[in-house]
Order: structure tokens, then C-alpha cells, then sequence
């Protein structure tokens, strides 16, 4: 028997509920693990509201990303054993698999060995921020040397992973925050600049740290009534990934600036490269050398019990977190 957690309807934290289930042996493909850490993300906040990128089917478990044991595997498994320390990728759906629980089955496409030198809960953080990040400014803007790349809310789990992404690849990351309270954590991150967009011109300091040419890259998880500003922002011909929605209104597009600048606005998600099996392999090495290398590395802003998960949705939803939170199981 394991604890796991679901929910029967959308709304607050308040609609997650404790369910001992029994976990049965896993099927051809599949893994069954013994959580010792679970990584929170965003999205389960929004597929805990049914406001995600896809529907939920009541009654739901979630959770994309943990850490634990190996406790079986099912037929065609070869690349865990029993007893292996293990974490798993983001790139299923949370209506046929989920992490929220003590144990939990999963397919064996994610399940990965992660380098030894990361703790449980540092494994259950790294691979949504890094592979998000990874996704969008190393496959597809392939960001180097001469690049300036911007990050909005750049204190959370996936900004700090930008930041940090951008650096290895030797671009300049430009790090987004509302107030100066986080600037010097986030020039100890791996910030070259740190803007605090409510008390300075965010477009006049973007032009004078580019020298008047604007940013390659803006990797922007807000969207919203601000969006005019990013593309202000933007050099001719440069890339917006779009990888949230936090302002949860529309994003307004400034038609004359679209048309003088050219931008590409690129919708994004872990799902192109997750979901891709050479894609995926090529991004577990990506992180994992950059990982043992000491380039990247995951910024834990607080561990929660499992037994703690309504008030973690809560502390989620106050955005005052700086990198990723954890649950201890």
C-alpha cells in the first residue's frame, strides 16, 4: 500500500486529498519507484485548477518530476535495475502517470540515473528547469558568445536554469525581477545584469547594456499586458519563447514594432524535446556534463514533508520562492 495524492475537482490547495492505494507490479515498460523527494512545478498548480494545456480526467494524481528507488521494473526494462537511485523526466501526461506519492509507477522512457553527487531532492529538481531552459536556448536559438539573452522572472526554478544555460553556452543572461530584493542573488546565480522592472525603464536599460541592437532572446513565462515591452526589447529578427502564462490574460502583440522588428514569437515546452527519444538523450547528456562540470547546478529554495503538500500549493501560489521547491517523502 502507498499514500498518493488526488483530486476530484479543480480548485485551491484545499482540494488535495491523501489516498492509500495499492500499487500493483509494473506492466511491460514501466518502472515502479519508492519516492524519496518529489520537485513542485507550476504546472501542477495550473492542472490542479484545470487551466493547463491539456484537460484533466477526475478523479487525477499529479506531479512530473521526483526522486527514489528503483522497488521493480517491468518486461523490456534494461537501463534501471532494482536498487538503483534514480529521477524521472517530465514527458508524460499527469492523466496516465504521476509523481505525487510514496510509491509510484512510471514509464521507463522517463525514469534516468542521475549523476551520484546529487541528493534526492536536488534530483527531483534538475531536469523541468534545465531541460525547459536547454529546449528552447540550446536546440533551437543554439544562444553563444555575443548573445544577449533575457529572462523574465528569472527567480524561479526555470529562470535560475536559463541563467544558467545561457552563461555555460557563453551568452550574456540578462535577469528580469520586479523589485531589487533578489538582485544580488540573482547576479550570484549567473547573472551578468539584473534589471528590477518596477522602479527602472526596462527598454532603456535593455538598449544601453546591448548598445542600442536589443537582446537575441527573450525567454518569457508571463506574457500578459507587458508583452509590448519584450518585444520593444527584442534585436531585429530575434526570438520571444513563450514557455507560461502567469498574467493569464491574453498577450498583447504591438503590431508596428512586429512588423520593423521581425521577431519570431515561439510558443515553448519541455514536451519538444522531452518527448523526443533522441532528443531527450541528447539533453540528459547535455545536463548531466554541464552538472559534473559544476556549470549547472540546481538552487533549492525550501523543502516541504509530503504530508505538507496543501500548504507547499499554497507557498507555490505566493510566488515568493527564489529556484525550486521540494517535498521530502
Amino acid at each position: 500500500m502507498s499514500r498518493v495524492i488526488k483530486f476530484a475537482k479543480a480548485g485551491g490547495p484545499e482540494v488535495l486529498q491523501f489516498v492509500e492505494v495499492d500499487v500493483p507490479a509494473p506492466g511491460p515498460d514501466e518502472v515502479r519507484i519508492k519516492v524519496k523527494a518529489i520537485g513542485i512545478n507550476r504546472a501542477e498548480s495550473m492542472w490542479r485548477t484545470d487551466i493547463y494545456i491539456e484537460p484533466v480526467a477526475f478523479p487525477a494524481g499529479l506531479g512530473y518530476e521526483a526522486a527514489g528507488v528503483v522497488d521493480a521494473i517491468g518486461q523490456n526494462v534494461t537501463d534501471v535495475a532494482v536498487g538503483d537511485s534514480v529521477s524521472v523526466i517530465p514527458s508524460f501526461s499527469m492523466n496516465q502517470y504521476f509523481t505525487y506519492g510514496e510509491v509510484v509507477t512510471l514509464p521507463a522512457y522517463a525514469v534516468v540515473k542521475h549523476p551520484t553527487s546529487l541528493s534526492y531532492e536536488e534530483a527531483a529538481s534538475v531536469w523541468m528547469m534545465f531541460i525547459t531552459a536547454y529546449g528552447a536556448l540550446v536546440e533551437d536559438a543554439k544562444v553563444g558568445k555575443g548573445d544577449f539573452v533575457v529572462i523574465s522572472a528569472a527567480s524561479s526554478s526555470v529562470g535560475l536554469a536559463a541563467i544558467q544555460v545561457a552563461a555555460y553556452q557563453g551568452a550574456t543572461p540578462i535577469a528580469l525581477t520586479r523589485t531589487p530584493a533578489k538582485k544580488k542573488q540573482l547576479l550570484d546565480a549567473g547573472a551578468a545584469h539584473v534589471i528590477a522592472t518596477e522602479e527602472t525603464d526596462l527598454v532603456a536599460e535593455i538598449m544601453r547594456i546591448t548598445d542600442g541592437k536589443g537582446a537575441r532572446v527573450v525567454f518569457d513565462p508571463i506574457g500578459g499586458s507587458n508583452f509590448p515591452k519584450l518585444v520593444s526589447i527584442i534585436g531585429f529578427q530575434g526570438i520571444i519563447y513563450l514557455y507560461g502564462a502567469l498574467a493569464e490574460g491574453p498577450a498583447h502583440l504591438p503590431v508596428l514594432d512586429m512588423i520593423a522588428k521581425m521577431p519570431v514569437v515561439k510558443g515553448h515546452n519541455i514536451w519538444l524535446t522531452s518527448g523526443d527519444e533522441a532528443r531527450r538523450k541528447g539533453a540528459v547528456e547535455y545536463v548531466v556534463k554541464g552538472l559534473e562540470a559544476g556549470a549547472l547546478k540546481p538552487v533549492i529554495d525550501r523543502t516541504f514533508r509530503f504530508d505538507e503538500m496543501v500548504d507547499v500549493h499554497s507557498y507555490l501560489e505566493n510566488n515568493g520562492q527564489f529556484g525550486k521547491i521540494v517535498v521530502t517523502v
